[in-house]
């Protein structure tokens, strides 16, 4: 009886200590690796730079159109780019133009 006793007064020292080792291991654990740890937050950061740069791009192909439908207003129509895109559209040139063909995707 004396095994079992001493077994039984270890235990209620070691119980609490094992305990709270699990606890911190727990809360390192999902520190690190949970939905909201480190790593989550890490690759968060990395998207967040990477749709920063991409916003930055449409931000400028947006203003660069929007300057190019600016001169196509009525109040303030430019000939030379109303000219371009009537023989773009209208598929017309004149007589001494030289047409260069370009693949559609290599603007």
């Amino acid at each position: 009886m004396s095994l079992f006793r001493e077994i039984h007064k270890r235990s209620r020292l070691v119980i609490p200590q094992v305990l709270g080792a699990s606890l911190v291991a727990y809360f390192a654990y999902h520190t690190i690796e949970g939905e909201r740890g480190f790593w989550s937050w890490m690759h968060l950061k990395q998207n967040l730079a990477v749709k920063t740069v991409e916003m930055q791009k449409v931000s400028e192909d947006l203003s660069r159109l929007e300057s190019r439908v600016a001169l196509l207003r009525p109040d303030n129509l430019d000939p030379d780019l109303l000219e371009e895109r009537a023989r773009e559209v209208l598929n017309f040139g004149r007589e001494n133009d030289y047409v260069i063909l370009q693949n559609p995707g290599s603007r």
